[in-house]
C-alpha cells in the first residue's frame, strides 16, 4: 500500500503495510498504534520472529495483552500478571510493539550525590535537560543498581476485549526491592495522533532477567551508586498499520494517558 507521510515537527511519520520499510539505527518502528490498543484491539498478525528484524530493544505487549513485552539485546521477554519474566517464542504474536536497533548517540552517568536526585522523576529530568530535542522519539536504557522499582502488569484477556482503561484498572503492582536490572523504553512527544504515550514509556527487568514489568516509579541511589543512561535519537517512526487501524485515528484523551501512567511515583514511596 502507499505511505501515508506527516513531517511532525522534526519527527518523521509514515506508515504501511508489513514490509514496506526494513529495520535501520535511529528509526523506530512500531506495529499498530496506542488508541487501537485503548480500544481493545489486542490480536495482532505480526510474530515475534519477524519482530526480531525490526529492532533489538523495545517494549510491547502480547495477544490478548498478556503481560508486559521487554526487548533487551534482541532478546524478547514477557513479564507476567505476577512479575515473573519468561522468554517470549518466536511463534507469538504481539498487537502493538515499539523497536529500534539500538545505537545511542548519548550516554549519561546520574550520580545521586549531584543534582540527579533519586527518583523516576530525577531520571527522566536528567534526560530530558542534558539530551533535549521533545519533538523527535528517543530510544532509553538505564541501567544500574534500584532501591526500589514499582511495576505492573496484567493478566492475559479473553473476548470479548474490553477497552484498555477497564483492563488496567484491576491490573497487579507489585515492586523490586534493592534490585540491579534494566530500564528501556521510549519518549514520545505530543504528536496529536494517538500513535504513542506522550513522555516516558519504558519497562523494567532485572539483571538475571527473571522479573520485571512497566515502570510505575522507582528510588535509586541510596547505596550511593550511579545510573548509567544512554539514549538514541529516532527522527524517523514507521508504524505498521494492520487492516482496520489508521495512524491518524483517534486522539488521545487526557483520561487515557492516565489510565496508562497512573500515579507513577507516588506508589514507589
Amino acid at each position: 500500500m502507499a505511505l501515508d507521510e506527516q513531517l511532525i515537527g522534526a519527527l518523521h511519520v509514515s506508515s504501511g503495510a508489513r514490509g514496506d520499510r526494513p529495520e535501520a539505527a535511529h528509526r523506530a518502528f512500531q506495529t499498530s498504534t496506542l488508541t487501537a490498543m485503548l480500544d481493545g484491539a489486542y490480536e495482532g498478525e505480526i510474530t515475534f520472529a519477524e519482530l526480531s528484524g525490526r529492532g533489538d530493544l523495545g517494549i510491547g505487549t502480547l495477544n490478548g495483552c498478556d503481560g508486559e513485552m521487554i526487548a533487551l539485546d534482541g532478546v524478547f521477554l514477557r513479564a507476567d500478571a505476577d512479575g515473573a519474566v519468561t522468554e517470549v517464542p518466536p511463534q507469538a504474536r504481539t498487537p502493538f510493539a515499539v523497536l529500534t536497533r539500538f545505537e545511542p548517540r548519548h550516554r549519561l552517568t546520574l550520580d545521586p550525590a549531584g543534582a540527579d536526585g533519586g527518583d523516576f522523576d530525577s531520571i527522566t529530568a536528567a534526560i530530558d535537560r542534558r539530551v533535549g530535542a521533545p519533538d523527535i522519539v528517543h530510544a532509553v536504557r538505564v541501567d544500574g543498581a534500584f532501591d526500589l522499582v514499582h511495576c505492573r502488569s496484567v493478566a492475559k484477556q479473553e473476548p470479548p476485549y474490553r477497552p484498555l482503561a477497564e483492563v488496567l484498572a484491576g491490573q497487579n503492582e507489585f515492586s523490586f526491592e534493592r534490585v540491579e536490572g534494566t530500564m528501556v523504553g521510549f519518549r514520545f512527544p505530543n504528536l496529536g495522533l494517538g500513535v504513542g504515550v506522550p513522555g516516558y514509556h519504558l519497562h523494567f527487568v532485572t539483571a538475571e532477567r527473571d522479573r520485571g514489568g512497566h515502570v510505575l516509579g522507582c528510588r535509586w541511589g541510596g547505596a550511593g551508586r550511579s545510573l548509567e543512561c544512554a539514549v538514541d535519537d529516532l527522527a524517523d517512526l514507521h508504524v505498521e498499520t494492520p487492516p482496520g487501524v489508521e495512524i491518524a485515528g483517534r486522539r488521545l484523551e487526557q483520561g487515557d494517558i492516565d489510565a496508562l501512567e497512573r500515579d507513577g511515583d507516588a506508589r514507589a514511596d
